[in-house]
């Protein structure tokens, strides 16, 4: 990659007051969907809308803790790595996310 440079640009893409606490929203991207969760002690978290099992949209599941669990076999992502918890294996892409007061940005490739 010589002579290449490749930088994030921090976008906005939400309010923190858009997403419901234990909720989440999708925020459509140049790579795909990202699902931006809201934990009921307002932290936030963005990982690729699709489970690694069977890419269900994990925008639609239930967020607890700061996990959030695939609608369709109920399987149970940490929001903060994005790996499924045992015994299941797998990983979600997690992109960078970051808030500043109530805005949330998405760190997006230049």
């Amino acid at each position: 990659m010589d002579g290449i440079i490749v930088s994030n640009a921090w976008v906005e893409v939400a309010r923190l007051s858009d997403i419901p606490r234990l909720g989440s929203r999708v925020v459509g991207t140049p790579k795909g969907d990202v699902a931006i969760f809201r934990t009921s002690d307002d932290q936030v978290f963005a990982l690729d809308d699709h489970c690694p099992h069977k890419g269900g949209p994990l925008s639609q599941g239930i967020v607890h803790g700061h996990n959030v669990t695939c609608p369709l076999h109920n399987w149970v992502i940490d929001l903060n790595s994005g790996e499924a918890q045992a015994p299941d294996i797998g990983c979600v892409k997690r992109t960078p996310v970051r808030l500043e007061g109530d805005r949330i940005l998405l760190a997006l490739k230049a």
